[in-house]
Parts: structure tokens; sequence; C-alpha cells
């Protein structure tokens, strides 16, 4: 018999994540601010998509044309059921990597991108994957891939070892993974509890270990217990791409390209020195103790010249995605946590404050009359804010048109859905050709908004009865809410802040 799962876990669904570095529009910001010539995204392929989420999402929200696989059929079928639903053409197959990678009716792509995958799969499929890549990606095109990461792994690795044996050996294979995850870590704790030399050499791994441990078992089973677990180098991952023909571009994590948040001023200058920049980026991951890199990666690096990279800058729309009043100044990189500058912060978040997308001239313009406020200065506080997940670029008019058309009937599958499960979280915007955190309550309200229902009460009114004709109570406080009454009380409030904060971020997004 074949092992179709290839040493993967495939006894238990993968999450229904939404990871927003896979959504092709963000190169645009991050290879403007590192003055890199990106290209047009006609064609989109995501290696590995777990649920399919993200794929559909980004399928549903955009006018790219997406293809992707995943082994798990399971997987697949709830990938497909979305892609029927929204009806954007998404083609996402039940493949392994080798049978999807030898197809002849897939296009060349402008963007390829796994998420995490590559840590979890075998030295052979990682080979299938790269001869995927040099085939199929355009000259131009990029590949965005994350990837767990040495040296920051390192004192873990062996942590990780410890418990997928433990569930080999001491694990009851009846009881499936979920239970053989818990097994495992109730040893690793129990073994930590009496203080080896490991701990002692290594005491950064209790917190590790502490985090980990309120993380989602699905999750834990896909990250951890799988056969193949290789976090590795910069430098390695370099020469796993280089038959690729892609030079590194820059980070898909924004706010890796501010130095001032990650980097001490002695670390700056002296990766200032090191002229080759693979040996750089190397160095760079010792500096900052990484441990899971997000990176985008090109083939055939152009570089904008000064006029071209100000003129696209300018002509690029953003849109604040939270509300204003509750957007922190303080944000984190690996330095810890930085308060940002009021002075040049405030006034920029202010233009920003009626939730509309806005060129970033028109934001400089703006600025100016604010203050002494320079493009350059305009760029930074976007790169901040996007890294923080508070503001997120905007795709032209016209896409949103065409994109809102698939994204609605997305939306609306999904917020159906949400009545009898809160498996997904999220929602289509036509506006970032992404997704945007929506959570089942949130749902809920937008569902009896669509039955024409116009009032806060209304929508309290509608998701408690659903609610309630399912015996589901709400949680507030870590309590549970017990009677009918207060049930209704903590929904009339849920549905006031809605109306008064979110509705009008929902609807600036297209997705109402």
């Amino acid at each position: 018999m074949s092992d179709w799962s290839a040493g993967y876990v495939a006894d238990i669904g993968y999450t229904f994540g939404y990871y927003p570095e896979l959504n092709p529009l963000r190169v645009k910001l991050a290879f403007l601010n590192a003055g890199l010539v990106y290209p047009d995204m006609g064609n989109a392929c995501e290696l590995g998509y777990g649920q399919g989420l993200s794929a559909n999402l980004h399928a549903a929200a955009s006018v790219t044309s997406w293809y992707g696989n995943d082994f798990n059929p399971a997987q697949a079928g709830f990938a497909q059921e979305l892609a029927e639903a929204s009806g954007s053409g998404a083609k996402l197959t039940d493949e392994a990597f080798a049978d999807f990678a030898n197809r002849t009716d897939l296009p060349d792509f402008d963007y390829i991108g796994l998420h995490g995958i590559w840590s979890w799969v075998s030295d052979e499929n990682r080979t299938v994957i790269i001869d995927f890549i040099r085939r199929k990606l355009k000259v131009g095109g990029v590949l965005y891939v994350s990837y767990n990461t040495l040296p920051g792994l390192s004192a873990f690795s062996p942590v990780r070892h410890l418990m997928t044996h433990h569930a080999k050996i001491m694990g009851a294979e009846g009881l499936g993974i979920v239970s053989r995850v818990d097994g495992a870590m109730a040893f690793v704790e129990k073994l930590f509890a009496v203080n080896p030399g490991y701990v002692r050499a290594n005491p950064q791994i209790l917190e590790h270990i502490k985090k980990i441990k309120g993380r989602d078992r699905h999750y834990l089973a896909h990250e951890y217990f799988n056969r193949d677990w290789h976090p590795m180098h910069f430098s390695t991952m370099a020469d796993w791409l280089s038959p690729c023909k892609l030079t590194y571009a820059c980070s898909a994590n924004y706010l890796d390209h501010i130095d001032i948040l990650n980097l001490t001023p002695e670390q700056q200058s002296f990766l200032k020195e090191i002229p080759d920049a693979v040996f750089r980026e190397t160095v760079r991951d010792f500096m900052t103790n990484q441990q899971f890199r997000r990176d985008y990666w090109v083939k055939g690096a152009r570089k904008l010249n000064a006029i071209e990279r100000s003129e696209k800058l300018r002509a690029l729309r953003v849109i604040l995605s939270a509300d204003r009043r509750d957007v922190s100044l303080k944000v984190s990189g690996a330095l810890g946590e930085a308060t940002m500058n009021a002075d040049v912060y405030n006034p920029i978040l202010d233009i920003l404050a009626d939730n509309q997308p806005k060129t970033l001239a028109e934001i400089e313009q703006e600025a100016r009359g604010k203050g002494n406020v320079t493009l350059v200065q305009v760029l930074e506080v976007i790169m901040v804010l996007a890294g923080a997940g508070h503001v997120k670029p905007v795709q032209d008019q016209a896409v949103m048109d065409r994109a809102k058309v698939h994204a609605d009937k997305l939306n609306l599958y999904l917020m159906n859905k949400a009545r009898g499960s809160n498996d997904v979280g999220f929602l289509a915007s036509p506006a970032t050709g992404g997704g945007f955190t929506a959570g089942r309550t949130m749902q809920l309200f937008l569902l009896a908004i669509v039955q024409g229902k116009k009032q806060p009460e209304e929508w309290a009114k509608f998701a408690a009865h659903l609610l309630a004709a399912q015996g589901q109570k709400i949680i507030k406080d870590g309590k549970t809410l017990q009677t009918p009454e207060e049930n209704l009380a903590e929904l009339m409030e849920q549905a006031k802040v809605f109306s008064e904060k979110q509705l009008q971020i929902l609807k600036a997004l297209q997705i109402v």
C-alpha cells in the first residue's frame, strides 16, 4: 500500500487559518520599499494550501487566476466547495506535489506561494517543488516562501524530536494524533519539572513550551508532529533556490523592513560591512534570533530608478482597516516593544481615519499641511502600520468592482456556515484582494443585515435565536453567560459596538 501522506499528519485536518502574506497585492508595497520592479499578478499558485481558505479568499477578492494543490482529500474537498460557492474559477486539486508538478495544463505563474510547507516535507518533495518553481515561475515572477529558521529554533529542535518520539513510542495509535500530542506535551512538562541539564543550559526553552502549550492541537499536530521537520539557515534556503535563478528580494513581513525595530545601531553598522547579500541576511538572523522567515524571492530582480520609485509610491493606494481610536502607536520588533513618534504618526492616522482609500501622494500632501512630513516618512509610517495590521494596500477601483461579485458570493456562503460553526473567522475584501478578520458574531450580524434587518437590536436577536436553538452560550471574561437574558444583553452590546465602529470599516473594505 502506498503512503499517500508521505509522513505528513493526515488523520486530523489543518486549521482554518488565513495567511495575509500569501496575498499577491502585498508584494507591491514591499517591493516599492525595496526599490524593486513588481509584476502584474495574472496567474498565481499556492502549493500545499491546507484548508484552502487563503487561496479562495485571494481568488474571490481579486481578478488573479488561482491554482493549487494539497495532498489531503478532505481539505481539498472543502477548498473546492469554497471555490464553487464563489464562482472564482480557482482550480484546487488534491494531488501530491509530484503529480501536480507534472500536469501539462498549468499556465506559467507570476506568483507562487508556500506557507510553512517547506519545513514539513522531505528532501524528495523539496526537489519536486524546486523543479516546479524553476519551470513554472515566469521571468520577473515572485516566490513567497515561509519556513522555520535557524538559529532561532536550534534550542527547540531536540524538544521537538523528543515529543515526536514520545508520540511514536509511548502514544496509543488508536486514540488519534490529538491524544498523542497531549501525551507528548505532558511528558515534556514532567521532564522539565525535574530541572534537567538541557533546561539549565537553555532556560529560554521553558517560555517556548509555555507558548506552544496554549496553541490549537490541530496546529501543533501539523507544525511539529510530521515525520519531516527541517528548520534551516537562510543561506541553505538560498542554495536550494539557486537552480531557479531566484534572487532574494525582501521580507514579506513589513516590520522586518524597519531596522530601528529590529537592530541596534551597532548591529546595523556591523551588517552594512558585509557585502554579500545572502551572507548578510544569514548573519542578520543571528542578530534577531530568527525562528520563522517570510520571504519574497524574484526571478530577475530589477531596480527602479529614483523617479520611477517615487512616482509608483505616490500612486499606491492604502486604507486604514481599523478604527482610528483603536490604533496603538506601540509596535513590536526583534528588539521588543517600541512607541512610534506621535508627531509623525498621528497626522497620518487622522488623514486615514475616514477608512477611505488614499494614495500616498494624497497622504503626503495633506500631511504637509500639518507638519513637515516627507514621502520617506509617509512610507515608513505606512510600512509600520501595515506591519501591525492596521493599514492595507488597496486594489484599483475597476478591479474591486470585478472582484466584488465573487467576494459577495463567498462571503454569503461563509456567513451561512457561521450559523452553525465558528471554524472560519474571515471574509473576503474586494478592496484589499484578501481576507479580513470577522468572527462568528460579526458574520451573524452581517447575515442579519443581508436578510434586511436594519437595527442593532434586530441583529442581536437574530444571533441570539440561532445560538439558543443550538444550545450555545456566550463566554465573556472567561465565564459562560447562563440565562437567555444575559446572552441577549451581551449580543446587544456587541451589536452596538459593531454598528458604531466596525460596520463603517466593512463597508469601506467592500465586504458589505
